[in-house]
């Protein structure tokens, strides 16, 4: 920061010899020392701490993520399996846990409509000038029946345009409704037209044609014209719903993907089995539970090692933090927690009894035996605590993260981070006012020096005059 009057005290030219611009500067540095570094150093805890608590509250809210991701992936779903693999393939919806058997009979599998159209010269060729409306419904023998609430495509065709032109113009303008493309064979080229799967994604062509008179000619088109009362053979496959049977039940389809379907079962049919219904099971893996646990307890050992490096009691960068003794005490009574309210008597209901333990040093270790004995009395019981809702493992610990994360609540990590960062806003406002004082303190130190210099400048002055006039010889 720039000295006021150190231009002064340099026009003066120093008469005292001593450099009062520095004085300055160094009294005003030496009066504010103390606090200044006593609030830098409490600054620096201040980071110190907001890292730590930041880092652990990281990793509680990073243990509950992953454990929701695992099981929202599917990772710990039953198994799902099908006497005959050929009819589908068989999933299930992340997060449910499906069980049980079922029969699955398949009839009809869900199809799309592929229409050719009649041959042209080569895809090069002019399909002739107009609009082509597509009508989407469904066609049943030679009767079309549209669905008004599918919207018609309408598409301009200019005079200049070609056969794969349009084919182009009706993919890229159909929503993804519609896929064509030219198929040279050894007729011509053919315009491909393909709709999606279910009865009702049926289409019919129409097109208005700016020819006078119009003609169903190659070249206008009208040539392209299409409905089932007038089909010659472009229809190559008419558009259906699937049809099956699950557990005797009889069911449609608009899709060969079919969802909805009990304990959030989903089914990929690939073939039909009319006559010869196959059989679906699901059966729970109990290795991918005790992996999870596993790396459940791993996880819970590094947050413990994170509170015993950073809050100790002992004197850690957090060991006086309420937030880290409430995130301490509720990891210390997670394995007796009860996460599974509803469950039935005899049924799982805590952390323990999925092989969860804690050592008297405070970290976690799996009991296997405890673990594999609840898989093995009630596997079911087991498998609903791996869900994404309310109880459950996944549930408590998405809770624990979140009241640990609460900025509102003094006694959370959140809370401890809200107040480090409101000392930190104290200690940067102390700092600024310090900056001021100092600043002020300075000034006014260099302007009483400023008027001292003035003063010995001027005694100098007045001495060397009258040394002068005594060394002057007697007249």
């Amino acid at each position: 920061m720039d000295n006021p009057g150190a231009s002064i005290l340099s026009a003066l030219g120093g008469g005292s010899g001593v450099n009062f611009i520095q004085l300055a500067d160094d009294l005003a540095d030496a009066t504010y020392a103390f606090q200044r570094d006593r609030l830098q150093r409490q600054a620096e805890d201040l980071e110190a701490r907001i890292s730590a608590a930041a880092l652990i509250r990281s990793a509680v809210t990073d243990l509950a993520s992953a454990l929701g991701d695992r099981i929202r992936n599917g990772d710990l779903a039953p198994r799902a399996s099908i006497g005959d693999s050929s009819v589908a393939r068989v999933s299930t919806t992340p997060g449910v846990t499906p069980s049980g058997s079922f029969s699955l009979e398949v009839t009809q599998l869900a199809a799309a409509q592929t229409l050719v159209s009649r041959e042209y010269a080569s895809a090069d060729a002019l399909v002739g000038e107009g609009t082509l409306t597509i009508r989407f419904g469904t066609v049943d023998g030679a009767t079309f029946t549209e669905d008004t609430d599918n919207a018609a495509l309408d598409i301009a065709v200019g005079a200049d345009d070609t056969l794969a032109d349009v084919a182009a113009r009706i993919t890229g303008s159909s929503g993804g409704r519609l896929s064509a493309y030219v198929a040279t064979g050894t007729g011509g080229a053919q315009l491909v037209i393909k709709g999606e799967e279910g009865a009702a994604s049926g289409f019919v062509l129409e097109p208005a044609s700016a020819a006078v008179p119009p003609a169903s000619v190659e070249g206008d088109l009208e040539y392209l014209a299409w409905s089932p009362a007038s089909d010659a053979g472009e229809l190559r496959a008419t558009a259906r719903d699937a049809l099956f049977e699950l557990d005797t039940v009889a069911r449609s389809s608009s899709s060969n993907r079919v969802t909805g379907l009990p304990g959030g079962m989903v089914l990929d049919l690939t073939a039909t089995n009319s006559g010869a219904p196959t059989t679906i099971s699901f059966a729970n893996d109990p290795g991918a539970i005790t992996s999870v646990m596993t790396d459940f307890t791993a996880a819970l050992n590094d947050i413990v090692e994170l509170l015993a490096d950073n809050a100790s009691i002992d004197g850690g960068t957090l060991g006086s933090d309420a937030g880290a003794r409430e995130l301490r005490r509720d990891l210390q009574g997670l394995t007796s927690r009860v996460v599974m309210p509803n469950a039935a008597e005899g049924e799982p209901r805590t952390l323990s009894d999925l092989g969860l333990s804690i050592n008297r040093d405070g970290t976690f270790r799996l009991d296997t035996e405890r673990l594999s004995a609840t898989l093995e009395a009630s596997p079911e019981g087991a498998a609903a605590m791996f869900t994404t809702g309310l109880f459950g493992v996944f549930g408590t610990m998405d809770k624990l993260a979140r009241e640990n994360s609460l900025r509102s609540d003094p006694g959370s990590l959140g809370g401890s981070l809200v107040r480090f960062e409101r000392l930190v806003e104290r200690n940067e406002e102390r700092l600024a006012r310090i900056d001021e004082q100092q600043s002020a303190l300075r000034e006014r130190l260099t302007r009483s020096f400023v008027r001292s210099e003035t003063r010995i400048a001027a005694s100098q002055s007045t001495l060397a005059f009258l040394r002068q006039q005594f060394q002057q010889p007697d007249n």
